[in-house]
């Protein structure tokens, strides 16, 4: 494994630095998703900083679906932005609710508060609290409960991955299957490596938090579908890391689908919610479209 704790700093950090790694390319995906989610702002109806906690960073932004307003009620996409744990909002990822909107899908954006401030359990805590929050509150934005599907890229990917070990029935009093489907894009399942890197003085990664957090030691014994895309261009760390949260999925018997997105970058890969036919959000609201 590429990231063995024999790794050295310098061999991890060339596979999980990508700002280092492909400079230009980390400022053409900070261009395009401020540009693409200032124009979706401009177009489509929406609701920023909806709060679901006590502390500011605890909000969510809807984006409805422009049909919302039928009987019954819309499926909801619960949409996990990435940033290594340490960068970005929820401002910055408006767009991807363009290509569900297409297709009569509510977006919701969660926000959360980022290290070095907070650690990542209470990333993941705020995160579960986000998606409780979109389920009780689906029928005020149009939005249809019983049809719930969550979506992260990254470290939004890794926060996905902790909501389906969540007891949800026992921590929040909600249905077992809250969750219809996830899909976790280029994530990060096994934190052993980000003690080593260049992250480490902002995560301050203790060995008990990567035990506790790392989702690939704690696959359940059910959950709902799980769609793991990723670009055919990702460092092999990324790559190995959804391929190997893939493997110990099959591995418990779950139904899960690895996806390599061709030419796909970690960056470029989210275009794909642009458009509801792409190769990445056409199999997403696939699964959303049934009941």
């Amino acid at each position: 494994m590429l990231y063995k704790n024999s790794a050295t700093q310098e061999e991890l950090d060339a596979q999980y630095n990508l700002r280092a790694l492909f400079p230009e390319a980390a400022t053409e995906y900070e261009e395009f998703c401020e540009r693409e989610s200032v124009k979706l702002r401009a177009e489509l109806d929406h609701r920023l900083d909806v709060p679901f906690g006590p502390t500011l960073a605890e909000h969510v932004d809807v984006y409805p679906a422009p049909d919302a307003g039928g009987s019954g009620g819309v499926p909801v996409l619960v949409y996990v932005h990435g940033g290594f744990w340490v960068l970005r909002t929820s401002k910055e990822f408006g767009f991807v609710a363009r290509g569900p909107a297409s297709r009569g899908v509510a977006t919701v954006v969660t926000n959360y508060a980022l290290a070095p401030a907070v650690k990542i359990g209470e990333m993941v805590r705020q995160t579960r609290a986000a998606v409780a929050w979109a389920y009780r509150n689906a029928e005020s934005f149009g939005g249809d409960p019983q049809r719930l599907h969550v979506v992260g890229h990254s470290a939004g990917g890794h926060l996905v991955a902790t909501l389906l070990m969540t007891d949800w029935e026992g921590e929040y009093g909600l249905p077992r299957d809250v969750i219809k489907s996830a899909c976790a894009i280029s994530g990060l399942y096994d934190l052993s490596p980000f003690p080593y890197t260049f992250l480490q003085p902002k995560l301050g990664l203790t060995a008990d938090e990567v035990l506790e957090y790392s989702p690939i030691l704690h696959v359940p014994d059910e959950a709902s579908p799980l769609l793991l895309p990723y670009g055919e261009l990702e460092t092999e760390g990324f790559r190995q890391q959804s391929e190997d949260f893939n493997a110990a999925w099959k591995a418990k018997g779950l139904e899960t689908t690895l996806l390599p997105i061709p030419g796909k970058n970690h960056f470029d890969i989210l275009d794909g919610f642009l458009d509801a036919g792409s190769p990445l959000l056409s199999p997403i609201l696939e699964r959303m479209s049934g009941r």
